[in-house]
């Protein structure tokens, strides 16, 4: 590491130690955050390679740039029987995270004083690991990549994400602004921080800079925190899709998918996505993912994170997409519900759909999705057996027929081969929102 570097990195050290990051209460839970422990449950990123469901017992997961362990509690609550091991370079982050983690009774967990670039010295090896909100802070971040890489089980996943240059380029030029003023030349404090307050506030409100970045929260009970992660952060640097994926490739590692890679879908950006101008669809046709994500950055830069998984090289599973499985393969399907949405108030909105004949909605349920997507309560019936363990596709036609036996339609007896259809046509839509997993 080269002077240069080494004055950033004291720099970035020093802020995090006199702000350890996130600010979080020590006794705040993220027990109903249902969005972030799906995003760091291991089931997760595993099922969408691999079409397989894995447990999370004993499997050792590294959360990289820990900071103050918020993070770390939600990865140790979204992976029951894990053991967590959190790095960061701020000791005073280390000394938060221990504490929290023990509060919450999390007792398979440590925690170090080290950086990224020095994992080898843990002497162990992951199955997952969690790097939020550090990548960027890099100055190669495909060696920050390798180093994580080197302590990777063969199966293992990492998630990481990067600040983007195209959301985020008005901060940018704040950051330049307020660094132009001499207020990132060392440790920013409170001073640093009434300076940005009055010089922001002393704008014209439609002044372009402040009309892009500034808001009521920078101004309220967690301004410092808030200032601090936007306008002062030392060493924050903006990335494109390009980027990502050229640090990918420097480090060779394999792309798995964007973390919210539904909301990433280029043809939502357009008003009638079967009706396109020829030559466009003709282009869109075989575009490649690095491709197709980097056309709606262009056209649609509105997320402030690239935020990725990514693995070894040729280390998925081969398998057949759900939506071409042959009646076979449906037969011979086991199906899981989500250990993220295996919760009381899920269970709760399903048994008043049922007992109350009314339709059961997904998005009320999930907020992963901005779609709107109803089920009958009929076919919302055949999830209640999942709250209490996997069934096979044929026991949850079974378990139809028991309780739905006669067709509303006819007033016969309900066909075996027509709940089976009718299953697979729910079953298609709830594995699309990983409320369910089929293997």
């Amino acid at each position: 590491m080269n002077n240069s570097n080494s004055d950033l990195w004291d720099k970035i050290r020093k802020q995090f130690d006199s702000a350890p990051y996130p600010n979080h209460p020590l006794d705040k839970s993220p027990k109903d955050e249902v969005n972030a422990l799906y995003t760091h449950n291991l089931i997760t990123s595993y099922y969408l390679r691999n079409q397989k469901v894995i447990d999370t017992k004993n499997k050792v997961i590294l959360d990289a740039g820990c900071g103050s362990g918020y993070k770390s509690l939600i990865l140790a609550e979204a992976n029951p029987g894990a053991k967590i091991v959190g790095v960061d370079i701020s000791e005073e982050s280390v000394k938060l995270a221990r504490q929290r983690l023990e509060y919450h009774g999390f007792d398979n967990a440590e925690f170090h004083v080290l950086s990224i670039y020095d994992l080898d010295k843990l002497d162990d090896q992951f199955d997952y690991i969690n790097c939020d909100e550090v990548l960027y802070l890099f100055p190669d971040i495909a060696v920050a990549l390798q180093a994580m890489k080197a302590v990777l089980k063969p199966e293992g996943i990492i998630r990481s994400n990067l600040h983007s240059s195209l959301q985020r380029v008005s901060h940018f030029r704040a950051q330049k602004l307020f660094g132009l003023m001499g207020l990132m030349d060392d440790n920013p404090g409170e001073l640093e921080m009434e300076m940005v307050v009055e010089t922001m506030q002393a704008l014209k409100d439609d002044v372009n800079l402040k009309a892009a970045t500034w808001n009521s929260i920078y101004e309220g009970e967690n301004r410092q925190e808030n200032i601090l992660m936007n306008f002062l952060f030392q060493g924050d640097t903006g990335y494109t899709i390009n980027d990502m994926f050229a640090a990918l490739s420097s480090a060779d590692l394999e792309f798995i998918k964007m973390r919210n890679w539904r909301q990433w879908d280029l043809m939502k950006l357009f008003k009638e996505p079967d009706n396109l101008p020829a030559f466009l669809a003709m282009g869109l046709l075989e575009i490649s993912p690095e491709d197709s994500l980097h056309l709606f950055e262009l056209l649609h830069p509105v997320y402030r994170l690239l935020d990725f998984w990514c693995g070894h090289p040729q280390a998925a599973h081969s398998f057949v997409q759900v939506a071409e499985w042959t009646d076979a393969k449906w037969e011979n399907a086991t199906v899981h519900l989500h250990p993220q949405f295996n919760n009381p108030d899920l269970k709760s909105n399903v048994i008043t759909s049922v007992r109350e004949g009314k339709m059961f909605s997904i998005s009320q349920s999930l907020t992963l999705t901005n779609d709107l997507i109803h089920v009958d309560s009929s076919m919302a019936l055949c999830l209640l057996p999942l709250f209490d363990q996997p069934l096979s596709m044929m026991s949850l036609v079974e378990y139809w027929q028991k309780l739905r036996p006669i067709d509303p339609l006819t007033g016969e007896p309900i066909e075996k081969v027509k709940v089976f259809e009718l299953l697979q046509k729910l079953l298609l839509v709830l594995v699309n929102f990983d409320l369910i997993m089929l293997e």
